[in-house]
């Protein structure tokens, strides 16, 4: 499948206020949560998979889909993280 076609697919999965789960990021590894749509932002925390969020609009930079969310149990703790990792709930 074509890159830019993948991304499509994958935005249109993003609307906003859907439960999303953190999904493929590994079992020794983390999912980061960044203060914007890139990896040029700071990281805020790491997720493991299975942390519950709510996911907010999603935006493509550089090729890559990023999608803002917020913990479920915390919805104060919200930034951006690749949608490749996100599954719903």
């Amino acid at each position: 499948m074509r890159p830019a076609l993948l991304a499509l697919l994958i935005a249109a999965g993003c609307a906003s206020g859907n439960g999303a789960v953190v999904k493929g990021a590994g079992p020794d590894d983390l999912l980061k949560l960044r203060d914007g749509p890139g990896l040029d932002h700071k990281i805020i925390i790491g997720l493991p998979d299975g942390t519950r969020l709510t996911r907010g609009a999603c935006v493509t930079r550089a090729g890559k889909v990023w999608c803002r969310v917020s913990l479920t149990d915390r919805p104060n703790v919200s930034g951006y993280v690749a949608a490749e990792y996100l599954a719903h709930r």
